[in-house]
């Protein structure tokens, strides 16, 4: 069980490095590329996009032929998006390097499912742990991720065409390192048995307190660290601040979303785990406080560490709490629905990130991201007294 989590936290790593990667240079590659400045995160808006639009035939694909399988062929998808991209650069080719970002979401909502997985591979007991395990992987991407973005920005006269085709090696590494996980065996079934064996209705899963809030805490928490995220390299920019220190600010803060992973599994299960993702929503807050306090390379990199934490403290959180909403025949479709969800929040922050940081700028991107929070902190609440209630 654990040299299979291991393997798949490694997947989880090599998988953040190329989001990262993205996250660190898609703004900027749109920027020189777009027809107008507003459209600059438009490929990290086409990424999550994908993402949304991928996870009903990432339900099926995972439901036809098992989690191996499937998450090779995401990470074939992977590999080719990323040679598009490093076309795209070259040509200087904006709608191009967009459709292939959205294209690369199909990657992207396959991975969003490691984090499931690593519940699978794992004993009952040992659930909460595994998921962090796995997540905590995202350090490998948190070191790996903008440091490969800076030293191959150079390497060709395109800059940042380096870095797209770097990715293709990084999806070849995890394609290695996925077909050596053991996951449990995929029985093929008919149309019919499927049918038969398929559980409660997807509207009934829904309807459940836990499951509206686990979806809440996961699309909002996701979303408002996308927003500040996918704009923070083109704040940096804004300020005259170098890409070396974009670059310091992003490892940090990836730094501080999967470093915790090696503990918040541990936190979960002493001290629950609404507390520990009400604890999400307190960092969160601190981090738009310090946000809005300046725009020097400090209160960056302090803020967006916390930002990460509080990342961290959420969606494991609502991983968790997700868990006992649904039985192993619902699993796909419920799955594929919180990750629907994610990804459409993703979309909309994405979009909004650009908008907002090259019109209005960073503190009212800043102040715009204290509602989700706020949100999220009331649904929290709101579940603990529903929870009190129930015997």
């Amino acid at each position: 069980m654990k040299r299979n989590l291991w393997l798949l936290a490694i997947a989880q790593g090599l998988f953040l490095t190329n989001n990262v990667t993205f996250i660190a240079i898609n703004g900027l590659v749109g920027l020189s590329l777009a027809p107008l400045g507003w459209m600059a995160t438009l490929p990290v808006m086409g990424y999550v996009v994908g993402g949304a639009l991928s996870t009903g035939l990432v339900a099926q694909a995972q439901s036809r032929f098992g989690r191996k399988k499937s998450f090779q062929l995401g990470l074939l998808v992977g590999l080719l998006s990323a040679a598009v991209c490093a076309y795209a650069a070259y040509s200087r080719q904006f709608w191009l390097l967009v459709a292939a970002t959205v294209v690369a979401g199909f990657y992207n909502a396959n991975a969003q499912l490691y984090r499931f997985a690593a519940a699978e591979l794992a004993t009952s007991a040992f659930r909460e742990k595994a998921v962090s395990l796995v997540l905590a992987g995202g350090l490998i991407g948190a070191i790996l991720g903008p440091n490969l973005a800076l030293w191959t920005k150079s390497m060709f006269a395109t800059p940042f065409a380096g870095a797209y085709l770097a990715l293709v090696f990084v999806a070849l590494l995890s394609m290695v390192v996925m077909s050596l996980i053991d996951f449990p065996a995929h029985v093929p079934k008919s149309v019919a048995e499927v049918a038969k064996n398929a559980g409660r209705p997807l509207s009934v899963i829904m309807r459940q307190p836990v499951f509206i809030v686990s979806t809440m805490a996961a699309a909002l928490g996701y979303g408002v660290m996308n927003l500040l995220m996918a704009a923070t390299p083109i704040a940096m920019q804004q300020c005259g601040l170098l890409f070396s220190d974009v670059a310091l600010v992003l490892e940090w803060h990836v730094i501080g979303m999967f470093a915790p992973g090696f503990f918040t599994g541990h936190l979960i299960k002493r001290f629950g785990v609404l507390q520990i993702m009400g604890v999400g929503v307190v960092l969160n807050l601190a981090c738009i406080v310090i946000a809005l306090s300046g725009q020097d390379l400090h209160q960056f990199l302090i803020a967006l560490f916390l930002l990460g934490l509080g990342w961290n403290f959420l969606f494991t959180g609502s991983t968790t709490l997700a868990l006992d909403t649904y039985t192993p025949e619902e699993k796909d479709r419920a799955q594929g629905a919180i990750n629907f969800f994610t990804f459409a929040v993703l979309a909309l922050s994405s979009f909004a990130s650009g908008a907002l940081v090259t019109t209005r700028g960073w503190t009212l991107l800043n102040l715009g991201s204290l509602l989700p929070v706020v949100v999220t902190g009331a649904a929290l609440v709101w579940l603990a007294f529903h929870r009190r209630g129930q015997p």
